[in-house]
C-alpha cells in the first residue's frame, strides 16, 4: 500500500499552527495542530471531545457553514482535521478557526450534543480542559497567516 500524505510528515519538526493537509477535488484538508507530536502533552479524552463537540457546533452554526464538509479530533490527540469546501479563502480560514476557538474559551453552559440520546461517550467531556486547549490555540494563532499554511514553513 501507498503511504498517506499524513504519514510522510516529520511529526518531530511539526509545531502547533494550521496546516493544509491535502487538497482533494473541491476540498482542502486542514490539521490544525494543537499539540506538538510526540512531546508527551497530548489533549485529554474529555478536554478533546468536548472540544469537538464545541468546535463542530460553532463551525457548523457560522457564517462559512455551508464551507465546512467536516470536523474531527486526531487519533494521536494532538488536534483536529477540519476539511472545507475550496471556495473558503484562506484568510476566512483563519477567521472560522480562530472564531470557532474564542467561542470555546467563553463557552458556559451545557455542552451541545452532550445528552445519553446524542452521543456515544456522554460521560466523557471536560469543558475547562477543553477552554485551556482553546485559549492555547488563540496565542498559537494570533500571528498566524496564510504564507505559514505550508507544512515547510520555517519561522
Amino acid at each position: 500500500m501507498e503511504q498517506i500524505a499524513s504519514f510522510t510528515i516529520d511529526h518531530d519538526k511539526l509545531q502547533k499552527g494550521v496546516y493544509v493537509s491535502r487538497i482533494d477535488r473541491n476540498t482542502i484538508t486542514y490539521d490544525v495542530r494543537m499539540k506538538r507530536p510526540n512531546m508527551g502533552d497530548y489533549l485529554s479524552n474529555g478536554a478533546l471531545h468536548t472540544f469537538e463537540h464545541l468546535f463542530a457546533t460553532y463551525a457548523r452554526n457560522s457564517e462559512f457553514s455551508d464551507s465546512v464538509v467536516y470536523i474531527g479530533p486526531m487519533g494521536c490527540r494532538t488536534g483536529f482535521y477540519i476539511v472545507l469546501f475550496d471556495d473558503l479563502s484562506k484568510e476566512n480560514v483563519l477567521k472560522l478557526l480562530l472564531d470557532s476557538f474564542k467561542f470555546v474559551a467563553d463557552f458556559e453552559g451545557e455542552i451541545p450534543g452532550a445528552k445519553r440520546k446524542e452521543c456515544g461517550n456522554y460521560l466523557e467531556h471536560d469543558l475547562a480542559g477543553a477552554k485551556v486547549a482553546a485559549l492555547d490555540m488563540l496565542d498559537v494563532l494570533k500571528d498566524w497567516t496564510p504564507a505559514k499554511f505550508d507544512y515547510n514553513f520555517e519561522g
